[in-house]
């Protein structure tokens, strides 16, 4: 055999092993490095022919820009931090929730795309909790439902880190960008759907933290109640307390003027609710309608199906992504500073009551719950 048997003939564009590098790219789409490093990371004032041209020729080559080379050239580490700073003492109690695990998911989705990796960070409600984040080379950061006045954000502010918050930011805090939903508005609409379900005096279990999601949320239920001419019936706990849930439901229909509807801003409360009205003997919906937000799934299966206000964590994850990475590359064009997302009301049987129902005529009377610290 002679060596020429062994040699390969290359398809022009395309290589046979080994990682394409920004040098193939170039010598394949027929343009030179930088506009190669110019198009692919929208940058300098090229023909939208040509980026279209030069992205085409790296998806085919299968390109990726090496991290390394970036963080030399820009003195970026594609690395943005995520994280929860207000619910609860243990670090990555946030993780739990069914709303964080589908925002993170689009999330580190809408980072890869662009470029960069998400690094879910430990809650850092202390300031002795920031060392830790000292130790990673953040790019920026998204926080999900500061408190107000943070001083995690302010820090990392201080410290030049850009931040997007989840949440509208309440006091001064001096957040990059944010997005959040209208709560009054998607309080408002699942309380007038209640009414027109029959309810007449509507509860709420709300939290007593300071995030502007439960001070926005218990201020509509509020309004809604002085126009509607109904007193307020609530009960409000530490809503990072999964135990404290289920007291504040025992609570709220232990209460004289028991609610015939109640509303839960927590993930918990749908459930814990279902097994408050089932000691009290109250059938769900036929003497107490239900509604919480939540993103869980667990909700259409329960007995009865409850209904759930979505948030739309997926929209809000890709969202706040984009918005830190344009203020982290300084791109202009694009939308920054404040985005309200809508949200939605999935209707199930536990807010329809069913026609001509009667109140259950044996219904236990009210009792005392056990106290609870909060």
């Amino acid at each position: 055999m002679t060596a020429a048997k062994h040699q390969v003939t290359r398809t022009p564009g395309r290589r046979t092993s080994g990682r394409a590098g920004i040098r193939d790219v170039a010598a394949a789409a027929g343009v030179s490095i930088t506009t190669v490093s110019d198009a692919l990371n929208g940058k300098g004032r090229l023909p939208e022919a040509t980026r279209r041209h030069v992205r085409t020729v790296a998806d085919r080559l299968g390109y990726r820009p090496s991290a390394a080379a970036r963080t030399l050239r820009t003195g970026k580490s594609g690395l943005i931090g995520l994280t929860v700073t207000t619910y609860g003492e243990e670090p990555f109690t946030f993780t739990e929730f069914a709303y964080f695990a589908e925002m993170a998911r689009a999330a580190t989705s809408a980072a890869l795309a662009r470029g960069y990796a998400l690094v879910i960070l430990p809650a850092a409600s202390q300031h002795r909790d920031f060392d830790v984040w000292s130790n990673v080379a953040l790019d920026g950061t998204v926080v999900i439902d500061p408190a107000d006045n943070d001083p995690v954000v302010t820090e990392l502010v201080r410290q030049g880190i850009p931040v997007v918050s989840d949440g509208r930011p309440g006091g001064s805090l001096p957040v990059t960008a944010w997005v959040d939903n209208d709560h009054e508005a998607a309080v408002t609409g699942l309380l007038d759907h209640l009414a027109a379900a029959g309810a007449r005096r509507i509860g709420l279990l709300t939290g007593t933290s300071t995030d502007t999601y439960t001070r926005l949320s218990t201020t509509a239920y509020l309004n809604w109640c002085e126009r509607a001419g109904q007193s307020p019936v609530y009960e409000a706990y530490p809503a990072h307390d999964p135990c404290a849930s289920a007291v504040a439901a025992d609570r709220l229909l232990a209460r004289p003027d028991r609610p015939d509807a109640v509303y839960g801003l927590f993930d918990p409360n749908g459930t814990d609710l279902l097994a408050a009205a089932r000691r009290y003997g109250l059938r769900v919906p036929d003497d107490l309608l239900v509604v919480c937000c939540s993103e869980s799934s667990v909700y259409a299966t329960t007995e009865p199906p409850i209904t759930t206000l979505s948030l739309k964590p997926g929209r809000i994850g890709t969202t706040v992504i984009q918005l830190l990475i344009d203020a982290i590359e300084g791109t202009t064009g694009r939308p920054q500073g404040e985005q309200v997302m809508p949200t939605e009301l999935i209707v199930r049987a536990s807010s329809h009551r069913p026609p001509h129902c009667r109140p259950h005529a044996t219904v236990a009377a009210p009792r005392t719950p056990p106290a609870v610290d909060q």
